[in-house]
């Protein structure tokens, strides 16, 4: 999904993305979506170049399934909204069951920052359609394949308190502090403007490191890394 990121204030909609990028981790949310930071690497913009035809907005059916790109979608109750990538309508037996489909690229996650997304697009969809959306799609550009996401108690819960957690974030405008997790930050876009590891140090344990530095006969100039 693509969406500008329009300000997030107290009382403007979340962008569905910020969703995603909340579970993979709420400092990296806070400095895209807050801070209005951002910096490309390779997994960005294979993510950009896969959402080239998703983005461009289209409607046609097929076999009895009606399906829309590029799709405008919003919740008033939750207060997030965001551009699905895709929403087939299935034939139901009361009318058209929306089920989306989120173009993403690599493979399926250990973390469940994309069904977070993906779940929210359901939630924005039954409220605009007043039909029930039981499940959705992930479609991953390594695996070539549709992963089925149920739209479950569990999941649903794990949505709802992630927009709480950006809502509290964007209304404090306060940056959440930084935790390094290698698994995580590595692949991070943002690790050189968000510096995880030099972050996370308090100024306490960096005096002393300075001190021991002269102590020892250094200069205490020694950059942290």
């Amino acid at each position: 999904m693509a969406e500008a990121n329009a300000g997030e204030g107290e009382g403007d909609p979340i962008p569905l993305s910020a969703l995603q990028h909340a579970v993979f981790c709420l400092r990296q949310a806070a400095l895209i979506h807050l801070e209005r930071m951002w910096s490309e690497n390779r997994f960005t913009a294979e993510g950009q170049v896969l959402h080239l035809n998703a983005d461009k907005a289209s409607s046609r059916k097929a076999r009895g399934v009606r399906r829309e790109t590029a799709l405008a979608i919003s919740s008033r109750r939750l207060g997030i909204s965001g551009v699905a990538d895709l929403v087939e309508f299935h034939p139901g037996d009361d009318g058209e069951v929306p089920f989306p489909v989120e173009f993403k690229r690599g493979k399926p996650k250990l973390h469940r920052a994309d069904e977070v997304q993906l779940c929210a697009q359901g939630l924005c969809l039954e409220e605009m359609t007043g039909v029930a959306v039981p499940e959705g799609a992930l479609f991953y550009a390594e695996t070539k394949r549709r992963s089925t996401v149920p739209f479950d108690a569990d999941l649903r819960a794990l949505t709802e308190a992630t927009i709480g957690e950006l809502r509290a974030i964007f209304a404090s405008l306060e940056t959440p502090s930084a935790i390094y997790r290698a698994n995580r930050c590595r692949a991070c876009s943002l690790i050189d403007l968000c510096r995880p590891k030099a972050s996370a140090r308090s100024a306490a344990s960096w005096r002393s490191r300075m001190v021991k530095d002269v102590l020892a006969g250094g200069d205490g100039a020694g950059e942290e890394t």
